[in-house]
Protein backbone atom coordinates (compact mmCIF):
# COMPACT_ATOMS: atom_id res chain seq x y z
CA UNK A 1 0.00 0.00 0.00
CA UNK A 2 1.39 3.39 -1.00
CA UNK A 3 1.16 6.24 1.51
CA UNK A 4 0.74 9.87 0.51
CA UNK A 5 1.09 13.09 2.45
CA UNK A 6 -0.90 16.30 2.18
CA UNK A 7 0.84 19.59 1.46
CA UNK A 8 -0.37 22.00 4.13
CA UNK A 9 2.22 24.80 3.93
CA UNK A 10 2.81 27.70 1.56
CA UNK A 11 5.87 29.73 0.70
CA UNK A 12 8.97 28.62 -1.18
CA UNK A 13 11.08 27.69 1.83
CA UNK A 14 8.21 25.96 3.60
CA UNK A 15 7.15 23.90 0.59
CA UNK A 16 10.74 22.88 -0.13
CA UNK A 17 11.30 21.77 3.46
CA UNK A 18 7.97 19.90 3.56
CA UNK A 19 8.70 18.03 0.33
CA UNK A 20 12.17 16.99 1.47
CA UNK A 21 10.76 15.90 4.82
CA UNK A 22 8.09 13.70 3.22
CA UNK A 23 10.60 12.03 0.94
CA UNK A 24 13.01 11.35 3.80
CA UNK A 25 10.18 10.04 5.99
CA UNK A 26 9.29 7.45 3.34
CA UNK A 27 6.08 8.82 1.90
CA UNK A 28 5.35 7.75 -1.68
CA UNK A 29 3.62 10.96 -2.72
CA UNK A 30 2.73 14.50 -1.74
CA UNK A 31 -0.57 15.99 -2.87
CA UNK A 32 -1.81 19.57 -2.91
CA UNK A 33 -5.44 20.63 -2.79
CA UNK A 34 -7.23 23.63 -4.25
CA UNK A 35 -8.82 25.73 -1.53
CA UNK A 36 -7.10 29.00 -0.58
CA UNK A 37 -4.20 28.63 -3.01
CA UNK A 38 -3.37 27.41 -6.49
CA UNK A 39 -2.58 23.67 -6.20
CA UNK A 40 -0.04 23.49 -9.03
CA UNK A 41 2.62 26.08 -8.22
CA UNK A 42 3.92 24.45 -5.00
CA UNK A 43 4.16 21.07 -6.72
CA UNK A 44 6.81 22.43 -9.06
CA UNK A 45 8.93 23.28 -6.02
CA UNK A 46 8.20 19.92 -4.42
CA UNK A 47 9.29 18.08 -7.55
CA UNK A 48 12.40 20.21 -7.98
CA UNK A 49 13.69 19.44 -4.49
CA UNK A 50 12.97 15.68 -4.39
CA UNK A 51 14.12 12.70 -6.41
CA UNK A 52 11.53 9.95 -6.08
CA UNK A 53 8.50 11.59 -4.40
CA UNK A 54 5.37 11.55 -6.55
CA UNK A 55 3.42 14.81 -6.65
CA UNK A 56 -0.21 15.43 -7.51
CA UNK A 57 -3.38 17.41 -7.00
CA UNK A 58 -6.11 16.14 -4.72
CA UNK A 59 -7.96 17.89 -6.03
CA UNK A 60 -7.82 20.58 -8.71
CA UNK A 61 -11.23 21.94 -9.72
CA UNK A 62 -11.73 20.76 -13.29
CA UNK A 63 -14.71 22.88 -14.27
CA UNK A 64 -13.00 26.09 -13.20
CA UNK A 65 -10.70 25.74 -16.23
CA UNK A 66 -10.93 24.72 -19.85
CA UNK A 67 -9.39 21.32 -20.70
CA UNK A 68 -6.80 23.07 -22.88
CA UNK A 69 -5.64 25.32 -20.07
CA UNK A 70 -5.31 22.42 -17.65
CA UNK A 71 -3.65 20.22 -20.27
CA UNK A 72 -0.77 22.69 -20.58
CA UNK A 73 -0.26 22.93 -16.81
CA UNK A 74 -0.37 19.17 -16.25
CA UNK A 75 1.84 18.44 -19.28
CA UNK A 76 4.50 20.87 -18.05
CA UNK A 77 4.45 19.50 -14.49
CA UNK A 78 4.75 15.97 -15.85
CA UNK A 79 7.82 17.02 -17.85
CA UNK A 80 9.38 19.10 -15.05
CA UNK A 81 8.93 16.30 -12.49
CA UNK A 82 10.36 13.58 -14.72
CA UNK A 83 7.06 11.71 -14.89
CA UNK A 84 6.15 11.95 -11.19
CA UNK A 85 3.00 14.07 -11.55
CA UNK A 86 -0.60 12.86 -11.24
CA UNK A 87 -3.59 15.07 -12.00
CA UNK A 88 -6.39 14.62 -9.48
CA UNK A 89 -9.63 16.26 -10.58
CA UNK A 90 -12.82 17.15 -8.75
CA UNK A 91 -16.06 18.69 -9.94
CA UNK A 92 -16.78 20.95 -6.95
CA UNK A 93 -20.45 21.92 -6.57
CA UNK A 94 -22.73 24.14 -8.63
CA UNK A 95 -22.68 27.32 -6.46
CA UNK A 96 -18.89 27.46 -6.50
CA UNK A 97 -18.54 26.79 -10.21
CA UNK A 98 -21.15 29.35 -11.18
CA UNK A 99 -20.76 32.01 -8.48
CA UNK A 100 -17.08 31.74 -7.47
CA UNK A 101 -15.47 30.78 -10.76
CA UNK A 102 -18.17 32.19 -13.10
CA UNK A 103 -18.06 29.05 -15.21
CA UNK A 104 -20.85 26.84 -16.62
CA UNK A 105 -22.30 23.93 -14.69
CA UNK A 106 -24.40 21.06 -16.01
CA UNK A 107 -24.51 17.26 -15.78
CA UNK A 108 -21.27 16.96 -13.77
CA UNK A 109 -20.61 13.27 -14.38
CA UNK A 110 -21.12 13.54 -18.14
CA UNK A 111 -19.06 16.72 -18.22
CA UNK A 112 -16.21 15.08 -16.26
CA UNK A 113 -16.18 12.09 -18.62
CA UNK A 114 -15.82 14.42 -21.58
CA UNK A 115 -13.29 16.61 -19.77
CA UNK A 116 -10.90 13.70 -19.19
CA UNK A 117 -11.34 12.49 -22.77
CA UNK A 118 -10.54 15.99 -24.02
CA UNK A 119 -7.36 16.07 -21.94
CA UNK A 120 -6.26 12.75 -23.39
CA UNK A 121 -6.93 13.96 -26.95
CA UNK A 122 -4.84 17.09 -26.37
CA UNK A 123 -1.97 15.14 -24.81
CA UNK A 124 -2.07 12.64 -27.69
CA UNK A 125 -1.62 15.54 -30.10
CA UNK A 126 1.48 16.73 -28.23
CA UNK A 127 3.02 13.40 -27.25
CA UNK A 128 2.09 11.18 -30.19
CA UNK A 129 1.56 13.64 -33.03
CA UNK A 130 -2.11 12.78 -33.45
CA UNK A 131 -4.38 15.28 -35.16
CA UNK A 132 -6.42 17.22 -32.61
CA UNK A 133 -10.07 16.73 -33.49
CA UNK A 134 -12.06 16.47 -30.27
CA UNK A 135 -15.78 17.31 -30.53
CA UNK A 136 -18.08 16.83 -27.57
CA UNK A 137 -21.25 18.17 -26.00
CA UNK A 138 -19.38 20.47 -23.61
CA UNK A 139 -15.91 20.97 -25.11
CA UNK A 140 -14.50 21.22 -28.61
CA UNK A 141 -10.78 21.27 -29.42
CA UNK A 142 -9.87 21.18 -33.10
CA UNK A 143 -7.00 23.66 -33.48
CA UNK A 144 -3.37 22.96 -32.57
CA UNK A 145 -0.71 24.74 -34.61
CA UNK A 146 2.97 23.77 -34.21
CA UNK A 147 3.69 27.16 -32.61
CA UNK A 148 1.42 26.21 -29.66
CA UNK A 149 2.44 22.54 -29.38
CA UNK A 150 4.90 21.80 -26.54
CA UNK A 151 7.53 19.09 -26.95
CA UNK A 152 6.41 15.59 -25.92
CA UNK A 153 6.73 14.77 -22.24
CA UNK A 154 9.47 12.10 -21.99
CA UNK A 155 7.38 10.03 -19.55
CA UNK A 156 4.16 10.44 -21.50
CA UNK A 157 0.87 11.87 -20.26
CA UNK A 158 0.26 12.14 -16.51
CA UNK A 159 -2.09 9.78 -14.73
CA UNK A 160 -5.55 11.19 -14.12
CA UNK A 161 -7.50 10.56 -10.92
CA UNK A 162 -11.14 11.55 -10.49
CA UNK A 163 -12.63 12.32 -7.07
CA UNK A 164 -16.03 10.74 -6.51
CA UNK A 165 -18.59 9.75 -3.90
CA UNK A 166 -21.78 9.19 -5.90
CA UNK A 167 -22.21 6.28 -8.28
CA UNK A 168 -22.39 8.32 -11.50
CA UNK A 169 -19.04 10.05 -10.97
CA UNK A 170 -17.49 6.82 -9.67
CA UNK A 171 -18.51 5.02 -12.85
CA UNK A 172 -16.94 7.81 -14.90
CA UNK A 173 -13.68 7.34 -13.00
CA UNK A 174 -13.71 3.66 -13.88
CA UNK A 175 -14.43 4.42 -17.52
CA UNK A 176 -11.92 7.13 -18.35
CA UNK A 177 -9.49 7.75 -15.45
CA UNK A 178 -6.40 5.97 -14.15
CA UNK A 179 -7.61 6.11 -10.58
CA UNK A 180 -10.24 7.18 -8.07
CA UNK A 181 -9.80 9.61 -5.20
CA UNK A 182 -12.21 8.29 -2.57
CA UNK A 183 -13.65 11.03 -0.40
CA UNK A 184 -12.89 11.14 3.32
CA UNK A 185 -16.62 10.71 3.96
CA UNK A 186 -16.48 7.05 2.92
CA UNK A 187 -16.82 3.91 5.01
CA UNK A 188 -15.25 0.51 4.52
CA UNK A 189 -18.71 -0.90 3.75
CA UNK A 190 -19.50 1.82 1.21
CA UNK A 191 -16.18 1.18 -0.55
CA UNK A 192 -16.81 -2.55 -0.66
CA UNK A 193 -20.49 -2.56 -1.57
CA UNK A 194 -20.90 0.59 -3.68
CA UNK A 195 -17.65 2.24 -4.77
CA UNK A 196 -15.62 -0.73 -6.01
CA UNK A 197 -18.47 -2.52 -7.84
CA UNK A 198 -19.28 0.77 -9.58
CA UNK A 199 -15.63 1.24 -10.53
CA UNK A 200 -15.62 -2.31 -11.91
CA UNK A 201 -18.66 -1.51 -14.06
CA UNK A 202 -16.82 1.48 -15.50
CA UNK A 203 -13.67 -0.57 -16.09
CA UNK A 204 -15.66 -3.19 -18.01
CA UNK A 205 -17.01 -0.49 -20.30
CA UNK A 206 -13.48 0.68 -21.04
CA UNK A 207 -12.12 -2.84 -21.53
CA UNK A 208 -9.83 -2.71 -18.50
CA UNK A 209 -9.41 -4.62 -15.25
CA UNK A 210 -8.88 -3.62 -11.63
CA UNK A 211 -5.12 -4.07 -12.06
CA UNK A 212 -5.18 -1.15 -14.52
CA UNK A 213 -6.67 1.17 -11.92
CA UNK A 214 -5.64 2.74 -8.60
CA UNK A 215 -7.92 3.59 -5.67
CA UNK A 216 -6.64 6.24 -3.29
CA UNK A 217 -8.44 6.84 0.01
CA UNK A 218 -8.20 9.96 2.15
CA UNK A 219 -8.82 8.16 5.43
CA UNK A 220 -10.15 9.86 8.53
CA UNK A 221 -7.72 8.83 11.24
CA UNK A 222 -7.99 9.68 14.92
CA UNK A 223 -4.90 8.96 16.98
CA UNK A 224 -2.92 10.35 19.89
CA UNK A 225 0.00 9.44 22.13
CA UNK A 226 -1.85 10.30 25.33
CA UNK A 227 -5.46 10.03 26.46
CA UNK A 228 -5.81 13.79 26.08
CA UNK A 229 -4.43 13.78 22.53
CA UNK A 230 -6.66 10.91 21.50
CA UNK A 231 -9.71 12.60 23.02
CA UNK A 232 -9.01 15.79 21.04
CA UNK A 233 -8.53 13.72 17.88
CA UNK A 234 -11.82 11.91 18.39
CA UNK A 235 -13.66 15.18 19.04
CA UNK A 236 -12.26 16.81 15.90
CA UNK A 237 -13.05 13.73 13.84
CA UNK A 238 -16.66 13.59 15.08
CA UNK A 239 -17.12 17.21 14.02
CA UNK A 240 -15.62 16.57 10.59
CA UNK A 241 -17.93 13.60 10.05
CA UNK A 242 -20.85 15.75 11.12
CA UNK A 243 -19.86 18.51 8.70
CA UNK A 244 -19.76 16.12 5.75
CA UNK A 245 -22.88 14.31 6.94
CA UNK A 246 -24.85 17.56 6.74
CA UNK A 247 -24.20 17.74 2.97
CA UNK A 248 -27.13 16.31 0.98
CA UNK A 249 -24.82 15.15 -1.82
CA UNK A 250 -23.20 12.64 0.56
CA UNK A 251 -26.45 11.28 1.97
CA UNK A 252 -26.10 8.00 0.10
CA UNK A 253 -23.22 6.93 2.34
CA UNK A 254 -25.36 7.41 5.44
CA UNK A 255 -28.38 5.71 3.89
CA UNK A 256 -26.40 2.56 3.13
CA UNK A 257 -25.91 2.20 6.89
CA UNK A 258 -29.50 3.13 7.76
CA UNK A 259 -28.44 6.56 9.06
CA UNK A 260 -30.54 8.75 6.78
CA UNK A 261 -32.27 10.41 9.73
CA UNK A 262 -28.88 11.45 11.09
CA UNK A 263 -28.24 13.26 7.80
CA UNK A 264 -31.55 15.10 8.20
CA UNK A 265 -30.67 16.16 11.74
CA UNK A 266 -27.20 17.31 10.77
CA UNK A 267 -28.49 19.27 7.79
CA UNK A 268 -31.16 21.01 9.89
CA UNK A 269 -28.61 21.92 12.56
CA UNK A 270 -26.15 23.24 9.96
CA UNK A 271 -28.82 25.67 8.74
CA UNK A 272 -29.83 26.78 12.23
CA UNK A 273 -28.80 29.99 13.96
CA UNK A 274 -27.41 28.23 17.03
CA UNK A 275 -24.02 29.58 17.99
CA UNK A 276 -22.89 26.13 19.14
CA UNK A 277 -24.26 24.27 16.12
CA UNK A 278 -20.95 22.72 15.00
CA UNK A 279 -20.27 21.39 18.48
CA UNK A 280 -23.85 20.12 18.73
CA UNK A 281 -23.55 18.42 15.33
CA UNK A 282 -20.43 16.59 16.47
CA UNK A 283 -22.37 15.35 19.47
CA UNK A 284 -24.79 13.55 17.16
CA UNK A 285 -21.99 11.36 15.80
CA UNK A 286 -22.02 8.36 18.12
CA UNK A 287 -19.30 5.73 18.45
CA UNK A 288 -20.82 3.44 15.83
CA UNK A 289 -20.79 6.19 13.23
CA UNK A 290 -17.34 7.39 14.30
CA UNK A 291 -15.73 3.97 13.91
CA UNK A 292 -17.46 3.33 10.59
CA UNK A 293 -15.91 6.41 9.03
CA UNK A 294 -12.60 6.63 10.87
CA UNK A 295 -9.71 4.53 12.09
CA UNK A 296 -9.48 5.29 15.80
CA UNK A 297 -6.43 3.85 17.54
CA UNK A 298 -3.20 4.57 19.35
CA UNK A 299 -0.30 5.29 16.93
CA UNK A 300 1.23 1.82 17.32
CA UNK A 301 -2.08 0.21 16.25
CA UNK A 302 -3.04 2.50 13.35
CA UNK A 303 -1.15 0.70 10.56
CA UNK A 304 -2.49 -2.72 11.51
CA UNK A 305 -6.03 -1.37 11.66
CA UNK A 306 -5.71 0.28 8.25
CA UNK A 307 -4.36 -2.95 6.73
CA UNK A 308 -7.14 -5.00 8.34
CA UNK A 309 -9.95 -2.81 7.11
CA UNK A 310 -8.66 -1.39 3.84
CA UNK A 311 -5.74 -3.55 2.71
CA UNK A 312 -7.85 -5.44 0.17
CA UNK A 313 -9.78 -2.37 -0.97
CA UNK A 314 -7.39 0.50 -1.73
CA UNK A 315 -3.97 0.93 -3.32
CA UNK A 316 -2.99 4.25 -1.76
CA UNK A 317 -3.92 5.91 1.50
CA UNK A 318 -3.39 9.30 3.09
CA UNK A 319 -4.22 10.36 6.63
CA UNK A 320 -7.05 12.82 7.18
CA UNK A 321 -6.48 14.40 10.59
CA UNK A 322 -9.19 16.91 11.49
CA UNK A 323 -7.14 18.14 14.47
CA UNK A 324 -3.64 19.34 15.28
CA UNK A 325 -1.00 16.70 15.98
CA UNK A 326 2.78 16.44 15.67
CA UNK A 327 3.62 15.26 12.13
CA UNK A 328 6.25 12.89 13.53
CA UNK A 329 3.44 10.69 14.86
CA UNK A 330 2.73 9.50 11.31
CA UNK A 331 6.27 8.50 10.32
CA UNK A 332 6.45 5.02 11.90
CA UNK A 333 2.91 4.37 10.62
CA UNK A 334 4.06 5.24 7.10
CA UNK A 335 7.01 2.85 7.33
CA UNK A 336 4.89 0.01 8.67
CA UNK A 337 2.29 0.41 5.91
CA UNK A 338 4.88 0.59 3.14
CA UNK A 339 6.76 -2.45 4.43
CA UNK A 340 3.69 -4.64 4.93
Amino acid sequence: MKVDGKLNVWGTAEVTEEARHHEKAGYDGLWASESKHDPFLPLLLAAEHTDRLEVGTAIAVAFARSPMQLAYTAHDLQAYSGGRFSLGLGSQIKPHIERRFSMPWSRPAARMREYVCALRAIWAAWNDGEKLDFRGDFYTHTLMAPFFSPPPAPAGAPKVYVAAVGESMTRVAGEVADGLLAHGFTTERYLREVTLPTVEAGLVRSGRTRSDFSVSHLLLTATGRTEEELARAVDGTRRQIAFYGSTPAYRGVLELHGWGELGDELYALSKSSREDKWEAMGGLVDDEVLHAFAVVAEPERVAAEIRRRYGALVDRVSFYAAYDIDAEVWEPIVQELRNS
